[in-house]
């Protein structure tokens, strides 16, 4: 069980660069974890593509199903208390405390590639990139 941050599935289901990376993680782990924020930001994601023009409202809405039921009871709520203790003791957002909180807890590794997170907390996180 590994918990992955909501650019990493964006990776798996928006074809580019870091596509067969998160293919292969998921072959690797398959039980993927978040805090429920991750369908927020997730689809402000899909929200992007659809203004480029890069994706159709029925595509992105298919996608955001898609990786609903990959996600399905695999969904945390976070501790408020524990969210605000690691965003005092970094420079990190609320919204990827979440994410941090939820490793800490389940006592796994958050898969990232954001730089100040892996730096912040080396004990949670672990790089997308460097698998």
């Amino acid at each position: 069980m590994i918990v992955v941050d909501s650019n990493v599935l964006a990776y798996l289901y928006l074809p580019g660069d870091f596509t067969a990376r998160a293919e292969a993680l998921l072959q690797a782990d398959p039980e993927w974890t978040a805090p429920i924020l991750w369908r927020s930001e997730f689809r402000n994601i899909l929200a992007g593509y659809m203004r480029r023009g890069s994706l159709t409202f029925d595509q992105a809405a298919s996608l955001q199903r898609e990786a609903e039921d990959l996600m399905r009871d695999c969904e945390f709520d976070v501790d408020s208390n524990e969210v605000l203790q690691l965003v005092r003791d970094s420079d990190c957002s609320a919204y990827d405390c979440e994410f941090v909180a939820v490793a800490a807890k389940l006592d796994v590794k958050l898969v990232t590639m954001d730089k100040k997170l892996l730096r912040a907390f080396p004990n949670h996180c672990a790089s997308f990139s460097a698998g």
